[in-house]
């Protein structure tokens, strides 16, 4: 009993250490410019370049301070593409609307700072907004049907997974 169980827990160990290898392998060109963990969330975030339309929700909402602040944060960040796939109107009301804004933005935020390989097994994630964020790892890591496309970008007070998909609170 004691050799199968050592052998599922080596297997799982391996799963989480291939897991955070090809994560870290997919942020390199995200951090190439150097960016990494010099800056906090949001000056990593801006200097990333992808991310314009998340900073402007973010400061729209009046988040820049909190996601500037200590932390730790683990920040599963839409990129530009993925706010493309909103529709404008939708967007653009969300934009207009603070209190919503400020809800799903916090729903793509979990206290804490975790890796892809603190992700391997878990399937949600308690955010700072009170929802769950349902995690799939068994291809990949989704994240409520998100792609994590880029993982472990690291910064002074957290860490960024860059998903494909703008995720909404149920």
């Amino acid at each position: 009993m004691f050799a199968q169980l050592n052998a599922t827990t080596q297997l799982v160990k391996r799963g989480a250490l291939l897991l955070a290898a090809t994560f870290a392998f997919t942020a390199a060109p995200v951090m190439a410019g150097g960016h990494g963990a010099k800056q906090d969330i949001v000056d990593t975030a801006v200097h990333a370049g992808q991310f314009n339309t998340l900073v402007t929700a973010v400061t729209a909402a009046g988040l820049v301070e909190t996601l500037k602040g200590e932390g730790p944060f683990t920040v599963f960040a839409p990129n530009d593409e993925a706010f493309a796939k909103v529709p404008k109107a939708d967007l653009d009301a969300l934009l207009a609307d603070k209190e919503k804004l400020a809800a799903v933005l916090t729903y793509h935020v979990v206290p804490g700072k975790l890796m892809a390989a603190d992700l391997a097994g878990q399937t949600s994630l308690k955010t700072v907004q009170g929802g769950e964020l349902m995690l799939d790892t068994s291809n990949g890591v989704t994240v409520d049907g998100a792609s994590v496309i880029s993982a472990d970008i690291e910064t002074t007070n957290g860490v960024i997974h860059v998903i494909d998909s703008v995720v909404l609170p149920k």
